[in-house]
């Protein structure tokens, strides 16, 4: 694999050299921005919602204390991308055997699709608020975002900045209007910042707050989307992509939290105030919203709502594309892992709707962020371990007080998902008919903790042998030492008697001169051709056997000596088959030249053949 950096599409595609002042700062900012749409996700709202209408301004505090967190969090992640070069899953596959990255991978996974459940439930409830579709349809259309994502991966990274920021914006302004709307109260705002113990509903809550706010796939995104700047790797140079990553962060995660702390009060101002406790759908929000204010605040609740689901989306996926890359290496089309993603996430929701109803969908989003908070030990144990690292960090390792904070973060985080889990398995287990608690819940549990035991443990007793290993993702460069003339007498070219074969057949020429043996591959692909193969004798098999009968016989002229073959059926199987049947020791083929659309409808042969034969394959274009 050519490129091995993270989001090599993108990777140092924008500049910061030739700018100077502020427009110098400017060409930093960006990447917290794509971060800080996962911080009001549709996922959010639920959580605010049901926090603020149910406890109204009491856990504004949970806020707060979830936005430093992160904050400290990703500026940590943002460290590891700049000072190492590595994203968060790279580094993960660098410190841990292949057998733990692929429960790390999954876990992570699990993350993205919750948080992907939560984008399409907001969506498919912001399109039925303003457009009176049916939620089923509504998740249906989600599949079709995927060309969004294409057609801003192909624009290049400022372009997506560009579009997420204006989605914030959007939202950003929506809900400062909604402010002016519903007139809350100062004084008991200020009195929410209050810390006080949480229990049942509020404890739930409150986890679902943090799970929606420190979003473990941010912790990978971040890592990777600074080392879209391109910055001199010297210490003066990280010194400065390191402080002006941090102004990006703080300012991008302070609006954010100051849209979260906007929902949670409207909720607390629009419904707790007036007796309505259980609004935790965000359908009902607008409703309520519709019969107290008039027309204006749900329009502007259903277009914010849609805007942060759509940027939400954008940035899951690439999330998606970093752990797959990182922790076990595999690399596909974006459309491909977009599309994975999204089927794994409507599933839930489908089955959600068609069994429980359109009601439980509020319930499911408030789940899913639930499940985020659950995985979160899983991303930061890691990266509080990468970072602190002095012999990998130099002199950019975090400070001893930064350390204290960001365990303690963690420490908080795991204790309060453990609060939970115990919570919730005691409410289970005294329901009737409940073995699958004992056979399939317990044993899991006692899995993941020993995963996330081994993820503490292993870096503290692995420092030495990890110090050694190599920090570059496909290992050393070899020595090449001295180079003998290869000299092939086998060469296969495969034709198909377009302008191209003039080009294909002088290059496999090049290689072999007169004292190879050449073999003239084409592929008939009629249908009969794939039904009944050699037996076949159609006018296309005559005419190009005929045909290839002319290249030969102009090799002939020209002293070089060739035999014709013709496959029938697949073309990738068939040029494979005859190659390695005629132990070929080259093969030389035409690139065939489609682009985009083309080839997610014909494939490539040349991708088909190159997995199939163990010589070196020559692609001509």
């Amino acid at each position: 694999m050519a490129k091995t950096e993270s989001l090599s599409e993108v990777h140092q595609s924008v500049n910061t050299d030739k700018r100077k002042g502020w427009k110098r700062i400017l060409a930093f900012i960006g990447p917290a921005y794509l971060i800080s749409v996962g911080y009001m996700d549709p996922g959010n709202w639920a959580t605010d919602l049901a926090g603020g209408s149910k406890f109204g301004y009491q856990l504004i505090w949970v806020l707060l204390m979830s936005n430093l967190i992160a904050l400290l969090l990703q500026s940590l992640s943002a460290r590891l991308g700049i000072v190492r070069g590595l994203d968060l899953a790279q580094a993960s596959k660098q410190a841990y055997p292949r057998w733990a990255n692929i429960p790390l991978f999954g876990l992570a996974q699990t993350a993205i699709i919750a948080c992907d459940l939560a984008e399409i439930i907001g969506m498919a409830i912001g399109l039925q608020l303003l457009f009176g579709l049916p939620l089923i349809w509504g998740i249906s259309i989600t599949i079709f975002d995927t060309i969004l994502l294409l057609f801003l991966l192909n624009k290049g990274m400022r372009a997506m900045e560009g579009f997420i920021v204006s989605m914030v914006f959007i939202v950003g302004i929506s809900f400062l209007v909604e402010m002016f709307i519903v007139e809350p109260s100062i004084k008991e705002i200020a009195k929410g910042f209050e810390p006080s113990i949480l229990n049942g509903d509020a404890l739930y809550i409150a986890i679902g707050i943090i799970g929606a706010t420190v979003m473990p796939h941010n912790l990978y995104l971040h890592s990777s989307l600074v080392q879209t700047r391109k910055i001199e790797r010297n210490n003066k140079g990280i010194k400065e992509a390191l402080k002006f990553n941090l102004i990006d962060t703080t300012v991008a995660l302070n609006l954010a939290f100051f849209v979260n702390a906007a929902i949670l009060i409207l909720a607390a101002a629009a419904f707790y105030k007036n007796g309505l406790h259980e609004v935790a759908e965000i359908q009902d929000a607008h409703k309520l919203l519709s019969n107290i204010f008039g027309s204006v605040a749900p329009t502007l609740f259903a277009i914010a709502l849609i805007a942060a689901g759509q940027s939400s989306t954008v940035t899951g996926t690439l999330a998606g594309q970093i752990i797959m890359e990182g922790h076990i290496n595999l690399r596909i089309q974006p459309w491909l892992r977009r599309l994975i993603t999204r089927l794994l996430a409507i599933i839930p929701a489908f089955f959600t709707i068609l069994h429980y109803g359109d009601d439980a969908l509020g319930g499911l989003l408030v789940l899913s962020q639930v499940v985020l908070s659950l995985q979160l030990g899983f991303a930061i144990i890691p990266l509080i371990h990468f970072t602190s690292d002095k012999k990998l960090m130099k002199d950019f390792a975090i400070k001893p007080w930064v350390k204290v904070l960001a365990w303690a973060s963690a420490i908080a985080i795991i204790a309060l998902n453990v609060k939970l889990v115990i919570e919730e398995i005691s409410g289970w287990a005294k329901q009737a008919n409940n073995w699958w608690i004992y056979v399939i819940v317990i044993p899991a549990l006692v899995l993941i903790v020993l995963l996330l035991l081994y993820v503490f443990f292993h870096p503290l007793l692995e420092k030495k042998k990890n110090a050694s290993r190599s920090l570059i993702p496909h290992g050393n460069a070899l020595d090449i030492g001295k180079i003998d003339k290869i000299s092939y007498k086998r060469i296969g070219i495969a034709v198909d008697f377009s302008k191209n074969d003039k080009n294909t057949i002088r290059h496999a020429l090049i290689q072999g001169g007169k004292d190879a043996h050449y073999y003239l591959i084409h592929v008939v692909e009629t249908a009969a051709a794939r039904y009944h193969g050699n037996n076949v004798m159609d006018h296309e098999t005559m005419s190009d056997a005929e045909n290839l009968e002319k290249y030969r016989n102009n090799l002939e002229d020209l002293g070089y000596a060739s035999t014709p073959f013709i496959g029938f059926g697949n073309t990738g199987k068939a040029i494979a088959d005859i190659s390695n049947r005629n132990e070929m020791e080259l093969l030389v083929m035409g690139a065939h030249g489609h682009k985009g659309l083309k080839d997610l409808i014909f494939g490539t042969t040349v991708d088909s053949v190159r997995h199939k034969v163990n010589i070196p394959v020559l692609i001509i274009r």
